[in-house]
């Protein structure tokens, strides 16, 4: 265990190690402002990325040997996710009347709209006008 820790630190200090060389041309002053990249900036700067990239997969590594090894020894309970209840709606029992009832204003309503349009009595004229009727 303490072998698996120190990885992950090593990984860790590797990871930082990496971003210095990233960023050393520019904090240190060897690149200069608003320049194109020199030849040793550009290589400082991929190697940095480089090696960061593999200490940061070193470090996810020994994190996750770690855990392993926490649950072998059962220090760590692993979770398993719990379904997600899915909420039934209940039906609704609506009887016809009570639909009637709903919608009667309604109706009515548009039975009132319906008969006081002028050329739209008793169900004659068209619903729509068109450019032609204009």
């Amino acid at each position: 265990m303490i072998r698996t820790f120190m990885g992950a630190v090593m990984a860790g200090l590797a990871f930082m190690a990496g971003l210095w060389l990233m960023i050393a041309p520019f904090a240190l002053g060897a690149q200069p402002e608003n320049a194109s990249w020199t030849g040793a900036t550009t290589s400082q700067f991929f190697t940095g990325l480089g090696v960061a990239v593999v200490a940061l997969a070193g470090v996810a590594a020994f994190v996750a040997a770690i855990r392993d090894e926490l649950v072998a020894r059962g220090l760590v309970e692993v979770r398993k996710p719990e379904p997600i209840p899915v909420p039934v709606a209940a039906p609704v029992e609506t009887s016809s009347s009570e639909l009637a009832t709903l919608l009667a204003p309604l109706v009515e309503a548009l039975r009132e709209d319906l008969s006081h349009r002028p050329g739209r009595q008793n169900g004659s004229g068209p619903l729509v006008k068109s450019e032609e009727n204009l």
